[in-house]
């Protein structure tokens, strides 16, 4: 805890805005989907579904495959508490309706669905968008499906299982996106972003989840921007946002959101 409050005060003294960001790409990005004020009528959908979640008094016998949770240590958890402490916040589930629908993203795929915040976001960005999202708790992920399919949230495949295994089974075919939000360790992130650069094409976007979340989460992230087939990175703090795109200069951004 105290790491991610030092490294976010250390994060403010070096991120800027959109002024200084020579790059076409990356201002533009800034200006028309992250820094996007439009109202969106899918955000009325983001908030019912985070209400409905938030109201909830259903408990789950919960499952943690990953680093776990901070704030939650009982393996008995009510649904309505989990939506509040974890799972997508509603300020990033409107940058990931914004980003899907501004990339027109059509092949994605997501890491640790929770309670199925991330993927609703999705869906609304591009209801024709496949979307597989994967999630190691067989309670969370059996409630994640029910309540996406409440919602009609269709072309949405929830699968229950270990990431490393599961991604060994999947197609290589390319995604558009890939949401890392699971497993918050160094040695376990490395991995499945190595084990899926190869399902990149030249307009693939990567988002990382909670990259100050601890040292070591810090460290998988300077790695995945040094990495040959990474051009461009955006943090935001709580995301960590890669590019691929084999025409930009490389260069890494800080951005106040």
């Amino acid at each position: 805890m105290w790491y991610s409050i030092l490294a976010y005060f250390k994060f403010l003294t070096k991120a800027s805005n959109q002024h200084g960001v020579h790059s076409p790409f990356v201002y533009n990005f800034i200006t028309k989907c992250v820094y996007d004020n439009t109202r969106y009528s899918a955000y009325t959908a983001l908030k019912h579904y985070r209400k409905q979640l938030s109201s909830s008094k259903e408990t789950l016998e919960v499952s943690d495959f990953g680093a776990g949770s901070r704030v939650m240590k009982t393996k008995t958890r009510r649904v309505g508490a989990m939506a509040k402490k974890a799972g997508t916040p509603l300020k990033r589930a409107k940058l990931m309706y914004r980003m899907t629908r501004y990339f027109n993203m059509e092949e994605l795929l997501e890491l640790g669905t929770s309670l199925g915040t991330a993927p609703h976001a999705m869906h609304l960005g591009n209801p024709k968008a496949q979307i597989t999202t994967i999630e190691g708790c067989p309670n969370t992920a059996e409630f994640a499906k029910q309540s996406l399919k409440q919602n009609n949230v269709a072309n949405t495949t929830v699968i229950t299982g270990d990431f490393r295994s599961v991604l060994q089974k999947q197609n290589t075919r390319p995604y558009d996106l890939v949401f890392f939000d699971g497993h918050h360790e160094k040695e376990a992130t490395i991995a499945y972003f190595e084990s899926l650069v190869v399902n990149t094409h030249n307009d693939s976007v990567f988002i990382f989840d909670d990259i100050y979340w601890s040292r070591g989460m810090t460290e998988a992230w300077e790695y995945i921007k040094q990495h040959p087939q990474v051009t461009v990175t955006v943090d935001l703090f709580f995301w960590g946002i890669v590019f691929f795109r084999k025409e930009q200069v490389k260069e890494h951004f800080k951005i106040r959101f």
